[in-house]
């Protein structure tokens, strides 16, 4: 087992502070482990006490008998080097540093000392200023996170260098109905940083999609390998925090990130194969596409609509996003125009007007899939008096079951009230992506398209590292 791996997959724990005190973060995380249900063993560690949460307390880290993969570190920041020195000597493989009031307050010196203690023993430390690791294919919650924001189980792993950013994004996922492999704090970035994670990710067989919230890149030639090696065979989405000079000394109180020229992370990310956002909404979005199991073909789109307006506000995102709008070829056009009514003029995107129903969607869909000039389609419903969106995405989803022979992305829009809420996530809960409003929905055709000409690109030019 590398010093990583013991991250996310250790046989034993040591929680340095744990605590019969429920407001006390030792009390918390090893709750949370208990509760989880973690498979290893564990070790409360706290001199106050002889028991803690019905398992046997130890004094020191030194009298536990076994060996300890993991410890998990939650006193006082003024008590760490001592421990650390304990830690070491015990022959802990990692350490997950919970504690703050490091270089994020400016406490520089006593960071500098942990960490020439870990280096000294060959012990990786995550942290320091952390919120946790959670794995779910191991039932790993090695955090002080509260029960009611635990995530659903899935593919999408979070690298987070803010903890409480990482917790708010775990429920913005569970809304989502997006499952979570990993979310792992990176704090400080003391030792461990977003390389070393991202090079387990990239060979853990339960992440399909990496998402990073990140404030500073400390070793960028480190961070371009890994990353470049990685982005071939996953999706990596980078939302970059501190990008402007207000922003960046926001960073540097928050976790004592390094500043430097946003230009240069963008340089960086496109080296990397990286996907970048400023969005944190977005990124969930594009991952939300990503992991669909859809293969890339080439660049037309076809845009299928029962409102003119929003297959215009389709177009115009299409468009400002450099993606390709199909011109029609004129067989194509002429199997739509024996679908339409007369009075429609058939264009791209095709104007299915506002009568279309279940039957008009699922027939225009099965054409633009059977024709293999068409590489990607967005279906769009405009909840209206005559298009029910729940009629309207079951059509799509027979369609796409029984007529996607290639696995061509089709990606489903839908605006409206609570009809066309409950229909997107009926759809997504069905394996289409799909968003409300057009723009959104344009977005992650955008970061699936540009992900799959970036990895051709890298592969085809033998960037690999």
């Amino acid at each position: 087992m590398s010093n990583v791996s013991a991250f996310f997959l250790p046989k034993s724990i040591a929680v340095i502070g744990a605590s019969q005190n429920p407001t006390k973060l030792g009390y918390k995380v090893l709750y949370n482990l208990v509760r989880w249900g973690y498979k290893g063993k564990l070790y409360p560690v706290n001199p106050r006490y002889k028991e803690v949460s019905g398992l046997r307390c130890y004094a020191s880290i030194l009298d536990i008998p076994d060996d300890i993969d993991l410890a998990i570190v939650t006193i006082p920041a003024e008590y760490t080097p001592r421990v650390m020195e304990e830690i070491g000597r015990k022959g802990v493989k990692a350490v997950i540093m919970v504690t703050s009031g490091f270089s994020e307050v400016g406490n520089v010196e006593l960071e500098r000392k942990i960490i020439e203690i870990a280096k000294r023993y060959g012990v990786r430390l995550l942290g320091p200023n952390i919120f946790g690791v959670i794995y779910t294919p191991n039932n790993l919650n090695a955090t002080f996170g509260d029960e009611r924001l635990d995530p659903e189980p899935g593919d999408i792993a979070l690298i987070s260098q803010s903890g409480a950013l990482g917790v708010a994004l775990i429920g913005w996922a569970k809304m989502e109905r997006l499952g979570i492999s990993a979310l792992v704090c990176v704090g400080n970035k003391a030792d461990v940083d977003d390389a070393d994670i991202i090079e387990f990710l990239g060979n853990d067989q339960s992440t399909e999609v990496i998402l990073i919230y990140m404030e500073d890149i400390k070793e960028p030639r480190k961070f371009l390998k890994v990353a470049r090696k990685v982005a071939v065979k996953k999706p990596i989405i980078v939302t970059k925090a501190g990008r402007t000079s207000k922003g960046a000394r926001a960073a540097a109180s928050h976790t004592g990130a390094l500043a430097a020229p946003y230009h240069l992370y963008e340089a960086l990310f496109k080296q990397s194969g990286i996907l970048y956002t400023n969005s944190v909404v977005e990124a969930f979005y594009w991952a939300r596409m990503l992991k669909a199991p859809y293969h890339y073909y080439g660049d037309n789109i076809l845009v299928i609509t029962n409102g003119g307006g929003a297959g215009v506000v389709a177009t115009d995102a299409i468009e400002e996003r450099g993606l390709t709008l199909m011109d029609l070829p004129e067989d194509l056009k002429e199997k739509y125009r024996e679908l339409l009514p007369p009075y429609i003029r058939v264009g791209n995107p095709v104007d299915l007007a506002a009568y279309a129903d279940r039957d008009m969607y699922y027939k225009a869909l099965s054409i633009g899939l059977r024709d293999n000039r068409v590489h990607i389609i967005l279906v769009i419903n405009v909840h209206s008096a005559h298009a029910f969106p729940q009629e309207i995405v079951n059509g799509v989803l027979d369609a796409n079951e029984k007529e996607n022979v290639y696995n061509k992305p089709v990606i489903f829009c839908c605006i409206g009230g609570e009809k066309a809420i409950e229909a997107i996530k009926y759809a997504n809960e069905r394996g289409i992506p799909a968003y409300w409003g057009p723009e959104a929905a344009v977005s992650a055709i955008y970061a699936f398209v540009t992900y799959h000409k970036i990895r051709r690109k890298i592969l085809e030019k033998g960037l690999v590292l």
